[in-house]
């Protein structure tokens, strides 16, 4: 009996916060680790699932690079970065879209629906969803007064604007969006974009209430290794000068400011290896993993 006692009080300590986010949007970059393990991926759908019945609005975002690489490699591909980013010339551009699109999404998507949800598959090419054009970045230095150097990522992208049409219409009609991260150019040709940058950018334009990347890390750790519960978003590129912030980090949380100066109300960080991580993380005061607010 003590035991369905406490199960009811769990339910009662959420109903504040079922309360306050019900009717509202919430943005959630999927990979790593929660991408791989096969108890961690039915926990997944059962969070959004949950979120979704009790009246909150899940738009997912998913990543695929471990996927991609294995596939290349069964091409005798070999995949190159530069800067972090993958280099993507035709050949690798149609192995990203085939793998994410094809075959990751779908996997995603028939879980979601398996476990008793309602999900539909998307590419940032359905609906002119991600616009994009072609990213460019220069290399840092140059030796003598040589100008920094023109770096070609091949088809990389970078998010020039999210058109809502197509998830207003999946949510009217209950459904769960889950979207591949493959942008559309002004030549109709198909550009690989960071997952994170395309969360970020949708849950701007959605006005969503959270952004939420999912990571194989317990959140942002200060000098002492100790977990950074909140940052306010105006102290980061301070930590990321002085070191606490460093590697893939930097980008997470650049993205994360994004999407708050865009209107995001808050972005989390938080570790997807931990079972009901997106639970623990809306429906709890303690919550997980580190928040970035503005």
């Amino acid at each position: 009996m003590q035991q369905s006692i406490n199960k009811a009080k769990v339910l009662i300590e959420s109903l504040p916060y079922i309360r306050e986010f019900s009717g509202k949007t919430v943005v959630i970059k999927y990979g790593g680790h929660a991408m791989v393990d096969e108890e961690l991926k039915r926990n997944f759908a059962l969070d959004v699932i949950l979120m979704k019945y009790i009246g909150i609005n899940p738009v997912i975002v998913h990543g695929g690079g471990p996927q991609i690489n294995r596939f290349l490699d069964k091409m005798h591909i070999t995949p190159s970065y530069i800067e972090g980013m993958r280099v993507t010339d035709g050949e690798t551009m149609d192995v990203v879209e085939m793998v994410l699109v094809g075959k990751v999404n779908k996997e995603i998507v028939g879980l979601i629906n398996h476990c008793g949800g309602k999900a539909v598959g998307l590419s940032g090419r359905d609906g002119d969803l991600v616009q994009a054009k072609k990213m460019t970045i220069h290399s840092k230095t140059q030796p003598g007064d040589r100008p920094p150097e023109l770096i070609d990522l091949g088809r990389v992208g970078e998010v020039t604007k999210i058109n809502p049409d197509i998830l207003s219409t999946l949510d009217q009609r209950d459904f769960i969006p889950v979207i591949a991260p493959v942008g559309v150019g002004e030549d109709g040709q198909a550009f690989n974009i960071n997952a994170d940058l395309v969360a970020g950018a949708i849950a701007a334009e959605l006005n969503a209430m959270k952004l939420v990347l999912l990571t194989d890390v317990t959140g942002v750790k200060d000098k002492n290794d100790e977990l950074l519960s909140t940052i306010e978003m105006e102290n980061i590129e301070n930590l990321i000068e002085s070191g606490v912030i460093s590697g893939g980090m930097i980008p997470k949380l650049r993205c994360c400011v994004s999407a708050i100066n865009g209107g995001v109300t808050k972005s989390h960080i938080i570790d997807g290896r931990i079972e009901h991580a997106l639970l623990l993380e809306l429906f709890t005061p303690e919550g997980i993993g580190t928040e970035i607010i503005g």
